[in-house]
């Protein structure tokens, strides 16, 4: 799956010179946490309501409403942006955005082609495609086990489930608790959960749930 493919797109962006109070009061009527500050068409920077709830005066401040109206009115989007935006392509895996936005701790990035912005990839995004890849709103039994570290251990599973009938939703490996090892979840229909069981615990090395 590229970034292509699940990107926001047509994205929201805003310009430099843009008011902060302009910008927040955007982003909360998109309901968007984050947008690319674009100028003549090139992107500049990028914007989160976080920046600019930072930036805005503290609730126990000694001005007065109008007062912080006013000053906010005066300060920029520029004035509080990040200049130095990561960015990715459409033809990014969407791991590897994923790995860039959790190894920098950011929640978006923009996408670019030919040096222009056409669309954002954001956390809200990849829990979407989470949701999708653990099967999250389809039903089915779901199993979660430790199998062996080992060529064809996965092939035993999914040989054994799809010969007695079942079908599988969704199939997810991850580190187990040792090199030796490796956690698998999976969730499959055509079988109750007492078959699942039966089909599995032989195989695996510890069946550590199953609903």
């Amino acid at each position: 799956m590229l970034v292509g493919e699940r990107m926001s797109h047509p994205v929201i962006t805003i310009p430099p010179d843009m008011p902060i109070v302009d910008a927040l009061n955007l982003m909360k009527r998109e309901h968007i946490r984050r947008t690319p500050v674009v100028k003549d068409n090139l992107l500049v920077g990028i914007i989160s309501d976080k920046d600019l709830l930072n930036a805005s005066p503290s609730p126990a401040t000694s001005l007065s409403i109008w007062e912080m109206n006013y000053l906010l009115s005066k300060i920029p989007v520029r004035d509080v942006m990040t200049k130095n935006v990561l960015t990715v392509t459409e033809a990014t895996p969407i791991e590897e955005a994923a790995r860039i936005m959790a190894d920098n701790k950011i929640g978006g990035l923009p996408v670019m082609r030919d040096h222009h912005v056409v669309g954002i990839i954001t956390e809200t995004d990849l829990f979407k495609i989470f949701l999708e890849l653990m099967g999250a709103r389809e039903s089915g039994v779901r199993v979660t086990a430790l199998i062996h570290d080992a060529p064809g251990q996965l092939a035993r599973i999914t040989q054994s489930i799809s010969e007695a009938g079942g079908n599988f939703i969704a199939f997810g490996q991850f580190q187990g608790d040792d090199p030796s090892n490796r956690l698998v979840t999976f969730k499959v229909n055509g079988l109750d959960l007492s078959k699942v069981a039966a089909l599995v615990e032989p195989i695996v090395e510890s069946l550590i749930d199953i609903r």
